[in-house]
Order: C-alpha cells, then structure tokens, then sequence
C-alpha cells in the first residue's frame, strides 16, 4: 500500500498529505554519524502538520540507501559529520530511487560536504551541484526567504548556501550548506538556540517540504 501512495503522492502534489504519508531518514555506512539529530525530524513533521496543513506521519522512518524500502518514502533525509560509502549496489539503487520520482535533501551537520559529494558524483556522474539563486521558488514557499538559506549555526563563518542536482529539469536532490538546518529542528534543550533561530530553520524546512510535494 504504502507504494502506491507513493505515486499518487508524487502525480498529485499534496494529495499525499491526507495519506498520512512518511518521510525517512537515510542511513549510510562509512562510519559518519547519520543518526545526528535524532528529533530533528520528528520536529519537522508537526511543524509541517501545524502550518501547512500536512497529514505527514508523526514517527519517521529510518531507510538504508539499497533497501529497496526506500521507495516507500518520497521525501529522504540525511546529515551527519563524518564518512560516506555507497557500494554499487546502494549506488543504482538511489539513482533508480531518485530518477523513479524520490526526492534527497543532505543537510550538512558539519564536514560532510567532503565525503558525500563523491559518492553523490557516483550516483550520477553526468550531473554537477549546482548552486540555487535566491530568487529559486525553493525559498518563496509559504514562508518568504529572501536572502536564501538563513544561518543556524556558524561552522566556518561561511554564507549558508544551497546545491541541487538538476535531473532533465527537476530536483532529485538538495545539499544544503554552512546552514545546519537539522540543528535548528531539534529541541530546544539540545543546542539551545533562540526561538526566532529555530522557527527559521523549520520555516525552511516546510518549503522544503512543500516544494518537494508541489512544485
């Protein structure tokens, strides 16, 4: 069941949300940590049900990059600090994943723009990260981000910004960077960033969220 809603989720945008549609989390081996932020996505998703009216399930999944699972879940998420590795068989299994209609977003939690990009090069070898513009519709969804990514934690002291690969005119998948938007939906106790921080980082997060099932 949950495959076939799969495809109406993606034929009919937002018809998912009334589904009570999952979202997963991806996870990688190489020894990174893509269990980072365990409530930032459980986080997200009410913040989603709350302001856009979505019907998502509230627990998320955890989903393996070959299982074939993962075409449950039109929306993956994945972050962490440290190694990726995709064998062959997880690397065909992402790409039919993501050419089949599925949607990455990589947020990096710090340092994993160095290890997942090649990998991400494996998947798709024609294919660049290319930078978004600000004017992207990525960043006007409900809320107005003007300016792009808003910063939620320092890192570098870098301007956030934010890479897509582009497959025959749509996105497959978002890095974003120098922004830790997964640090900004988790509880407050776990960083302790201000409110107003927090709500922007979940703000982006529904256009995300939107974008992917919309647009």
């Amino acid at each position: 069941m949950k495959r076939v809603v799969f495809i109406v989720g993606f034929c009919f945008g937002m018809v998912f949300c009334s589904l009570g549609q999952e979202i997963a989390l991806l996870k990688y081996r190489g020894g990174g940590d893509w269990y980072a932020n365990p409530t930032s996505l459980t986080n997200l998703i009410k913040f989603c049900n709350t302001n856009l009216g979505t019907n998502l399930n509230p627990k998320y999944a955890t989903v393996e990059v070959g299982s074939p699972d993962i075409f449950n879940y039109p929306f993956v998420h994945a972050t962490g600090h440290g190694n990726v590795v995709f064998s062959d068989d997880e690397i065909a299994n992402l790409k039919k994943y993501l050419l089949s209609g599925g949607f990455l977003h990589i947020d990096d939690n710090y340092g994993l723009r160095q290890f997942i990009f090649p990998q991400m090069k494996k998947v798709f070898p024609e294919l660049e990260f290319i930078e978004l513009p600000f004017s992207h519709p990525i960043f006007h969804q409900k809320y107005n981000f003007p300016n792009g990514l808003p910063k939620i934690h320092e890192h570098d002291n870098l301007p956030p910004q934010a890479f897509a690969l582009i497959w025959e005119g749509r996105m497959v998948c978002l890095f974003t960077f120098e922004c830790d938007l997964g640090d900004g939906w988790e509880d407050f106790e776990v960083h302790h960033d201000s409110d107003a921080t927090r709500t922007k980082a979940l703000q982006m997060g529904a256009n995300i969220i939107k974008y992917v099932f919309t647009e």
